[in-house]
């Protein structure tokens, strides 16, 4: 099916509504530039091409383009209420994605390659996030500073516990993400990072 159909199949989401990436959407969205236009909709709201070239330091050519190959499968839409004339306001349809559980097994080498690309990008947006509250922390009011969290833990664990961890942690977090805001509230990143090491013999 050419990349710029949208599928007849509707997107799969979750119970918390992000979109569930399969093998196809995960191609579609497995571009760098791709994920930081979903990212900057997602965080920053509706835009233009053209205003997601000036937020993102791009062309207002390369974002279009890379905004239809997104609305081709399903990460972004028209938002109708924005804008005049000729126009075209972009929003994200949903809030997040989320992997699903085959595309870390996949026997396709092409799926592999995709995945791999898209956790190395997450992982240098997080950076990136990282970095900027670093060198910006000092504009912050105090309370915000001494709210910030920084921390790491090494646990002995199973693959079994190491689920349970994460299912906990999500569970914590879930009921927060329908906070509405108001004065006094900031957009707040909470990053999760959990996997293995191999350890030198003790």
């Amino acid at each position: 099916m050419p990349e710029n159909k949208r599928s007849h199949v509707p997107p799969l989401e979750n119970a918390t509504g992000e979109r569930i990436l399969d093998a196809r959407s995960l191609r579609g969205l497995a571009h760098p530039l791709r994920m930081r236009i979903l990212k900057s909709l997602r965080h920053d709201g509706s835009a233009t091409a053209s205003q997601l070239a000036e937020r993102l330091g791009e062309s207002s050519g390369a974002t279009s383009y890379h905004l239809r190959q997104l609305a081709a499968h399903g990460f972004v839409e028209d938002d109708p209420g924005r804008g005049k004339g000729r126009e075209r306001w972009w929003k994200p349809v949903h809030h997040g994605t989320t992997f699903a559980e085959d595309l870390h097994t996949s026997s396709d080498p092409e799926v592999r390659g995709a995945a791999d690309l898209f956790l190395h990008e997450v992982a240098t947006i997080h950076t990136q996030e990282l970095s900027t509250w670093l060198g910006t922390k000092q504009d912050w009011p105090q309370a915000w500073v001494a709210s910030s969290d920084l921390s790491d833990f090494t646990l002995d664990l199973t693959p079994g516990q190491l689920q349970e961890l994460n299912d906990k942690l999500h569970a914590v977090i879930e009921p927060y993400r329908s906070v509405a805001a108001e004065d006094g509230t900031a957009q707040v990143r909470v990053h999760l990072h959990a996997f293995p090491r191999s350890a030198p013999p003790r």
